[in-house]
């Protein structure tokens, strides 16, 4: 038997019950395979076709190592996981779930079923949003230039350096006043929000160095599983927590990535 010389595998993006219609338009799928869907017994893999020569499993370990390969592959991935979360209630899997064929996608949904089957329970009609907590800060002051020593006893430089150390002070007492307050909106906010979802995610506060230094510091990076029926006010609640030197921002909604493992957790 002749062995193909370009193989393709297959990448699984998300498993989700039947659901009628056909996937929306737009989400072209890694490496260019529009998605399609995989039906085994009660539920549906979203798969595409890759090359083995990215994908198998020793090509794979070094591309994930190239950032801008990751980032497009993840592009790609969330791409075709918007489109479906208009169709239906997705169960988001790992960027890079790869299978050697089809027959191996339905091991996949057979092995994984009553998991996937509680994890879909739980995520149907939900969806994710992202909400993030800044404390806006004004840019410290530049350092002094080096100047020539001045003479000892000299009341202007005197002056001048107790002016320069209490515009420091000042500036550090209003970033603690800054830091203090956009504390006090995120815990206030992150309970009215977690009051009004069904669960919530706490993520590692975003390095401020990945949004160009200009954001601030992050003191929330949290995510919330919301009804798609109680979204709106959801959004209200968000919109209302702004303030002086605080910036709330809301990103959304997403398929549950956060949740992808609520199968495994209690229930109550």
């Amino acid at each position: 038997m002749t062995t193909p010389t370009n193989p393709r595998l297959r990448y699984v993006y998300a498993v989700c019950r039947p659901f009628d219609g056909v996937l929306p338009e737009g989400a072209a799928g890694i490496a260019g395979d529009p998605p399609r869907l995989l039906h085994h017994d009660d539920l549906v893999a979203v798969v595409g076709s890759v090359p083995a020569e990215e994908f198998d499993e020793g090509p794979l370990r070094a591309r994930l190592e190239d950032l801008d390969w990751l980032a497009d592959t993840a592009r790609g991935h969330d791409a075709v996981l918007a489109a479906l979360t208009t169709v239906t209630s997705p169960l988001p899997l790992r960027l890079a779930t790869v299978c050697r064929d089809d027959s191996g996608v339905r091991r996949l949904l057979q092995e994984g079923h009553d998991r996937f089957v509680r994890a879909l329970d739980r995520l149907d009609g939900r969806v994710e949003w992202g909400v993030k907590v800044y404390a806006e800060q004004v840019a410290d002051a530049p350092a002094p230039a080096t100047r020539e020593p001045v003479p000892a006893g000299a009341a202007g430089a005197a002056g001048s350096g107790r002016d320069y150390l209490r515009r420091r002070l000042r500036e550090r007492n209003g970033r603690e006043d800054g830091m203090r307050r956009a504390d006090a909106v995120a815990r206030t906010l992150h309970e009215r929000l977690s009051g009004h979802a069904e669960a919530a995610a706490l993520h590692q506060p975003q390095d401020p160095r990945l949004a160009g230094g200009t954001a601030g510091v992050n003191v929330l990076n949290a995510a919330y599983l919301v009804g798609r029926d109680r979204s709106e006010a959801f959004v209200g609640l968000v919109g209302e927590s702004s303030g002086d030197g605080v910036r709330v921002e809301l990103t959304g909604p997403w398929a549950p990535y956060s949740f992808a493992g609520i199968a495994e957790e209690d229930p109550a």
